[in-house]
């Protein structure tokens, strides 16, 4: 199944162009290397440290190939964000789990070129849609950073509600980090 929308970014918001989500393919391998190596320093703060070999075509398609496996698992959905049909970021929902709970986590990054143009909150709004309407997920969680605040107002515009802090939660930047947990019931 491939799960694709076109985005509804305020136009005063965003750069010129059409925006819209797919679902990840291999096709995508080339352009999200050239993608994370123009953002690398721009995301360190917020991802895992990553190897050189992360940048390369070979990294991204270990990267892809295994998100393909388990997008065909049904425990991972990913999508790449385009900007007339330019990688310019990813959206994932990941750890999904069905049954009596129906959930999963979210998590993004968009190009820096394009922060603070309404495409991150647009994109975490069509996703929460699709989590809803395609998959019939209940619940969708994130975390953030403490002090990643554009990503926190992200997650408060798409009517995430914050239900606490986690210590030490994700090792990010080398080092172990408090996250502000959010939640969003969809259903």
């Amino acid at each position: 199944m491939t799960l694709t929308r076109a985005l509804d970014v305020p136009s005063g918001n965003a750069a010129n162009g059409r925006v819209h989500l797919r679902t990840l393919s291999l096709s995508d391998v080339e352009p999200l290397a050239a993608a994370y190596t123009r953002n690398a320093e721009y995301l360190a703060p917020w991802e895992p440290l990553r190897s050189e070999a992360f940048y390369t075509r070979a990294g991204q398609e270990a990267v892809v190939r295994s998100k393909l496996s388990q997008y065909a698992a049904g425990t991972e959905v990913p999508w790449v964000v385009l900007h007339d049909g330019d990688v310019v970021g990813m959206i994932t929902l990941t750890g999904i789990v069905r049954g009596p709970f129906m959930n999963a986590n979210l998590g993004y990054w968009v190009d820096q070129a394009f922060a603070g143009k309404g495409i991150a909150t647009s994109s975490v709004e069509a996703v929460l849609s699709m989590a809803s309407e395609d998959l019939g997920l209940h619940r969708i969680q994130a975390a953030t950073l403490l002090h990643n605040v554009a990503s926190q107002a992200v997650l408060k515009r798409s009517g995430f509600e914050r239900i606490g802090m986690a210590r030490s939660y994700l090792h990010i930047a080398g080092e172990w980090q408090d996250h502000f947990l959010y939640q969003r019931i969809l259903l």
